[in-house]
């Protein structure tokens, strides 16, 4: 199965470096050409993951037109340009395996859903879990969920896609793998906030946990099953992206609770915290949907500047509720 990838930033080249695992050819394509040149020349990233050797069976290119004849494409550009990048891809019944984790700002779509209105004749996949890039490119464990509505494709990507040190799982509920991972970016912003306001670990551990409870309550009502949820791609991510500054959205979090400015945080362009996009989208589809997600709520108020002591404060004075609520 030939693999290509779109995305040339730290989690696209790792997951090149995965595919080619055993000296299979990948093709990787980015639209840098600093690292099309790099990862030719030197078989390194430098810009966006130095120091990680990668296989010298990875090509990269420039050229969308590169992948028209790969038997699957790894799908790593970041959430808000997956339509974009798509619409010029030439994609046709090739299937797309979506790597992004976020929602379409304006059209509120899950990546899956925009993927399916930009090339509707393509089997769509989705890969989540917890990774940090530099730890799969390094060759550490990593376990992930690859979810496929197509039982026996999903199966043969997860086959394809696994590695010695990357155990793939494979379902079919492909909404709860993206939504688990959309939804814990905005959760790492909350955790990133507790600890940079120094709020302790007790803080923290009652978000994660009540988080959770917000990513269910969503899910559900997007049709997601609650065992994926409780998942790699769901309770996995956020248990790793809520706890530490590896994690864009962590750090993202960080300096808001700190008192830094959402913009100057936001500035680094090597980098994107996928969160900070989807927070604003996930609360007007949660309240689309009825489903009371208060610190989703809060995290929006925080990127728009709110001071950190009134948000915590106003989410310590909400009604006291049964648990299960």
């Amino acid at each position: 199965m030939r693999i290509g990838v779109i995305g040339g930033g730290a989690w696209g080249t790792a997951l090149a470096q995965v595919a080619a695992h055993e000296g299979r050819d990948v093709i990787l394509w980015a639209r840098e050409l600093a690292v099309v040149d790099s990862i030719n020349a030197t078989h390194e990233n430098a810009l966006f993951l130095a120091g990680v050797a990668l296989s010298p069976t990875i090509r990269a290119t420039g050229d969308l037109g590169a992948l028209a004849n790969m038997d699957a494409i790894l799908v790593v550009a970041p959430a808000q340009h997956v339509g974009s990048v798509l619409a010029a891809a030439p994609v046709g019944g090739i299937p797309l395996v979506l790597c992004a984790k976020g929602i379409e700002a304006g059209s509120k779509r899950l990546v899956g859903e925009v993927a399916r209105v930009v090339h509707p004749d393509a089997p769509i996949a989705v890969l989540s879990g917890p990774t940090f890039a530099h730890e799969v490119a390094a060759g550490l464990p990593t376990a992930v969920t690859l979810a496929c509505e197509d039982e026996a494709l999903g199966e043969a990507l997860a086959t394809r896609l696994a590695a010695r040190h990357f155990r793939t799982y494979a379902s079919t509920d492909v909404a709860g793998a993206e939504i688990g991972g959309a939804v814990k970016n905005v959760l790492a912003i909350g955790c990133g906030v507790v600890e940079g306001a120094g709020l302790g670990q007790n803080a923290r551990a009652a978000l994660i946990a009540r988080g959770f409870a917000e990513m269910t309550r969503f899910g559900l009502a997007r049709g997601a099953r609650a065992e994926t949820l409780a998942g790699l791609s769901g309770l996995g991510d956020l248990v790793l992206t809520c706890s530490s500054t590896s994690s864009r959205n962590f750090s993202l979090g960080v300096g808001l609770g700190r008192g830094e400015a959402a913009a100057a945080l936001l500035a680094d362009r090597r980098t994107v915290a996928e969160g900070a996009f989807t927070a604003p989208v996930l609360r007007e589809a949660a309240r689309d949907a009825g489903v009371d997600m208060p610190i989703t709520e809060a995290v929006c108020r925080l990127l728009e500047g709110a001071p950190v002591r009134d948000v915590i404060g106003d989410l310590l004075a909400r009604p006291l509720k049964d648990e299960a609520g």
